[in-house]
């Protein structure tokens, strides 16, 4: 049996007692799933956590019913959107930085998602490279920019 991804994420939704809507739109790497409703704030949580890990938990869900699913992205009124344009214009302004000074730059840690929207954006830079390094006593990396030699 097909895993219904739009159908999966509405039955958890309504069983956590959200009222919300879910929009399912096809993306070259997967589905996303965008979930409209009145109650963003606690379904994105702080930094975005309960959305990071209701995706984590549809993907779940979804994997068990078909091992074949494509995985689903989930966001919640475009918040993975903004979240994203603001993690593009911090790399950018890094870049810029290190372009400028000459210096290495330091990222705050972030989660593995947000580290890979970073490296992304500078994938294509050729005077920047990036690298991800472990941050002590947390179980995030942060991001070093640093030129290209």
């Amino acid at each position: 049996m097909p895993a219904e991804p739009k159908a999966t994420l509405e039955r958890m939704l309504d069983t956590l007692g959200f009222k919300a809507t879910v929009e399912e739109h096809k993306l070259e790497e997967g589905v996303l799933l965008d979930v409209k409703t009145d109650d963003s704030g606690r379904l994105i949580g702080r930094q975005g956590q309960t959305l990071a890990d209701l995706q984590y938990l549809t993907n779940r869900m979804l994997f068990q019913q078909d091992p074949s699913t494509p995985k689903v992205l989930v966001d919640v009124s475009g918040y993975r959107a903004q979240a994203r344009e603001a993690l593009v214009k911090k790399a950018k302004d890094a870049a810029e930085k290190v372009r400028r000074w000459g210096d290495v730059v330091e990222l705050e840690p972030l989660n593995a998602f947000d580290r890979r929207i970073i490296h992304q954006a500078l994938k294509d830079d050729p005077g920047i490279e990036t690298h991800s390094v472990e941050v002590e006593g947390t179980d995030k990396k942060a991001i070093l920019l640093r030129p290209k030699h």
